[in-house]
């Protein structure tokens, strides 16, 4: 009875796990009609939206490309901050082993003529009233060789300093160089993601979205000031439009200055260098370069900026428009001021 008992009992287990695993097949399949995600992939986004989140990238990458713009500037004035110092540094310990060897001669002078008492080379001496003299001058010399020690030990501190000072910027330095890879990091990533978005518009909704950006502005083929051009109020200012004038349809590349490419800041920076004015690197520090006017009062050179963050500029012109470089993919070229959400402006000069 016990040898009958043992297949009966496979039997009902291996009846039992398939039974399981079909009640198991049903739920599943039961889950997978209640939720339609889980069997079905997100729709592809319309031409809009794929427009409307590269539009928020550009924008996003700006941003970045001018804490970028701002890093570079700064590691760049920290590098030379460094090299200037230790420049110091040596030059100062240069003169210190020079006054050392000083020094260390007379010290070995007085080795040499220690082992007879003052005393006896007077007695010895064959001009006593010239021995003194020289006595005199001996003991003014070491006075002012006793200065000589006191302005050794002094330059030792004194290079001391300058190498701690010069420590500290290689730290600062190297806090600038980390946030300069972190900003570049994220430009790239942002337009990467802008291409990867723009390679999945069909090669009409390309050809769509081309013509709509081109629709934005102009470039200006002949790169001259058109007819009726508002002329601007002094000569360094028409130098600076002019030299915009002269940059239209060259690229845009982010955190370049010219003379073949330009970011937004970039441009104006050039322009204003054309006419021989200095200006700072990024939007941000650019705006406050000058005095501060309404929009009311725009001439013709004045710096115009844009977005809540001040992270694009322009160049005005006159007429409500200006030249600027926009973005990636698109050329420096003329637009309205109207096309982004006005943030301030700056007469420079």
């Amino acid at each position: 009875m016990a040898a009958h008992r043992k297949p009966r009992q496979r039997l009902t287990t291996a009846s039992a796990a398939r039974t399981a695993a079909a009640t198991l097949a049903v739920a599943g399949a039961a889950t997978a009609a209640v939720l339609p995600g889980a069997a079905h992939a997100d729709p592809a986004p319309t031409a809009r939206q794929v427009k409307a989140q590269v539009d928020r990238l550009y924008r996003e990458a700006e941003v970045a490309t001018e804490k970028y713009n701002g890093a570079k500037s700064e590691a760049t004035a920290a590098a030379k901050s460094v090299d200037a110092l230790r420049d110091e540094a040596a030059r100062r310990t240069a003169r210190l082993n020079s006054a050392r060897d000083v020094l260390g001669a007379y010290a070995a002078a007085q080795y040499r003529s220690a082992g007879i008492d003052p005393s006896v080379q007077l007695a010895l001496s064959s001009d006593p009233d010239q021995y003194l003299r020289r006595a005199t001058y001996a003991e003014q010399a070491g006075e002012r060789r006793a200065a000589e020690v006191r302005s050794v030990r002094r330059q030792v501190a004194e290079i001391a300093q300058v190498r701690a000072e010069a420590a500290g910027k290689l730290t600062e330095l190297a806090a600038r160089q980390a946030a300069l890879k972190e900003h570049r990091a994220t430009v790239r990533a942002k337009l990467a993601e802008a291409r990867r978005l723009l390679a999945r518009l069909t090669p009409a909704e390309r050809t769509a979205y081309d013509a709509s950006e081109t629709g934005r502005g102009t470039g200006h083929a002949d790169r001259s000031a058109p007819r009726g051009a508002v002329a601007a109020p002094n000569a360094r200012a028409a130098q600076a439009v002019a030299f915009a004038y002269s940059a239209l349809g060259k690229p845009y590349v982010w955190g370049a200055t010219g003379p073949h490419s330009f970011d937004c800041s970039g441009l104006t920076q050039a322009a204003w260098r054309a006419a021989g004015v200095s200006l700072p690197r990024t939007t941000y520090t650019q705006i406050n370069a000058g005095q501060r006017i309404p929009r009311s009062q725009l001439a013709p050179g004045d710096l115009v900026f844009f977005y809540s963050g001040v992270s694009h500029v322009g160049l005005y012109i006159g007429n409500g428009r200006m030249i600027h470089a926009p973005r990636p993919g698109a050329p420096v070229r003329v637009a309205p001021i109207d096309e982004m959400p006005f943030a301030g402006a700056t007469r420079v000069a």
